[in-house]
């Protein structure tokens, strides 16, 4: 069974990885790939708690859809509103090169807030309406992947994983950022810097008076609609990580809290302004405008995933990672590489479970003691599984939340990612590790490995 559905897995992917070869939309292949793993997981095991099993994974992966159709809904009120355009007219950039750079930023501390999948819808759609050209859009958009999964790693609440642990009290919210900050800004500042390269250093383009698009009519015509919606909609983004440190209930009852919310101002102002044959204004109708067929892939690879994690073949892998090398550095390396293939989620769930915070008494009676103090609260393992699973998603362009919209949004062929992009999330990848390591030698609560 675990060999079948290991081949099941690898063939699915290769197939997903090959979309624009094959010209059949990736979520064919996840959703068959999620059908044929359970299938294979329930026929062979016979296990009678599989139904509850399947609900419980099922009730996982809805989270995040919902989640995600909830924020997509958002951010495409936002753009149909004009909101985006205010935002372009008052970015401010000599060439496209310092734009890449603006871009950048700008997404690295904003997943830090927000999510890294919501940043990168935003900073997405907010690229449509400044560049034309379909190619440099996709650098663009790649590197605000790379920017938004940094960003995510160093704060608490930027990244669904760094929640999981800082929640569980395997990690602390200042000694996170302290630790982190810094690599994780290298780990975006020099992929940024070669992607620099691979663009003309030409003057941004100016928005195009005669431009039809609904969205650049109502910021020219109903300039207080389009800031009224833009600041509702970015409230209500940022409320979400405010309603869960508040209440401790998932993400997504926020996200519905706040989509309520914009339903209903939006009610009010499509029947003020009698805007109903205009620009479609309701959530209803703006609803119908969301991509779909990203959501059904979302939907089909984490099921797909949990499938693996429920037949045991995620916990053997960490366990095998462990016995082979018994070394963080490489453990988490190999982990954060594995999470651009799977979903860091189950990964860092896995070692969570493989490995408790170790307490002092603990340290003492352990026969390594060197071994066990690095899985203390705050210890250096949690810190570079936590960087590791973030920033390692960034190596492929279905690797983490905030490349599958990317590659949803822009259409960006998978291939062309691991010909143009790998490379350099690699460097940064890297990079980062390298200044965890160097940190290590010099803050004495991280032991020196």
């Amino acid at each position: 069974m675990i060999t079948f559905m290991i081949i099941v897995f690898v063939v699915g992917y290769l197939l997903i990885a090959l979309e624009h070869v094959l010209n059949i939309n990736k979520a064919t292949f996840a959703l068959m790939m999620c059908g044929i793993l359970w299938a294979a997981y329930s026929v062979c095991t016979h296990d009678p708690n599989l139904s509850e099993e399947l609900i419980v994974a099922l009730g996982d992966t809805c989270e995040i859809v919902v989640f995600l159709i909830g924020a997509m809904t958002i951010v495409e009120l936002i753009d149909r509103y004009g909101g985006f355009n205010i935002i372009v007219k008052n970015i401010h950039a000599g060439n496209k090169r310092s734009l890449m750079w603006v871009m950048a930023f700008v997404a690295f501390f904003l997943s830090s807030i927000l999510d890294n999948m919501t940043t990168t819808i935003i900073m997405v759609m907010m690229l449509r309406r400044m560049l034309s050209d379909t190619k440099e859009r996709w650098i663009f958009a790649s590197v605000i992947v790379l920017a938004a999964n940094s960003g995510g790693a160093w704060s608490p609440i930027g990244d669904i994983t760094t929640i999981m642990l800082w929640m569980k009290n395997y990690v602390s919210s200042l000694d996170l950022i302290i630790n982190l900050l810094i690599p994780s800004m290298v780990s975006m500042v020099i992929p940024t810097w070669i992607a620099t390269r691979y663009i003309t250093a030409g003057p941004v383009e100016a928005l195009n008076s005669n431009d039809q698009r609904i969205g650049y009519e109502m910021s020219r015509h109903h300039r207080g609609l389009s800031i009224l919606i833009l600041i509702c909609g970015v409230a209500g983004l940022l409320f979400v990580p405010l309603f869960k440190s508040t209440t401790h209930l998932p993400p997504y009852m926020g996200i519905l809290i706040s989509l309520g919310g914009l339903w209903l101002l939006t009610e009010l102002i499509v029947r003020r302004y009698r805007l109903d044959g205009k620009i479609e204004g309701r959530i209803s109708q703006v609803v119908r405008h969301i991509d779909m067929s990203t959501i059904l892939f979302f939907l089909g690879i984490l099921l797909a995933v949990s499938a693996l994690q429920q037949a045991g073949i995620l916990n053997y892998l960490a366990k095998w990672l462990d016995t082979t090398f018994h070394q963080p550095y490489i453990i988490n390396g190999i982990i954060g590489a594995l999470s651009s293939i799977i979903d860091n989620v189950p990964l860092v769930a896995a070692c969570m479970n493989m490995y408790p915070v170790m307490t002092d008494s603990m340290i003492a009676a352990s026969a390594d003691p060197s071994w066990a103090s690095l899985f203390i609260e705050d210890g250096l393992f949690w810190h570079l599984l936590t960087f590791c699973a973030g920033v390692g998603g960034s190596l492929l362009i279905i690797g983490s939340a905030a490349g599958v919209v990317a590659m949803g949004i822009e259409k960006i062929p998978f291939l062309w990612y691991a010909r143009k992009i790998t490379w350099l999330a690699l460097i940064g990848y890297l990079a980062g590790m390298i200044v965890i390591w160097i940190e290590s030698l010099f803050m004495s609560h991280l032991p020196v490995v």
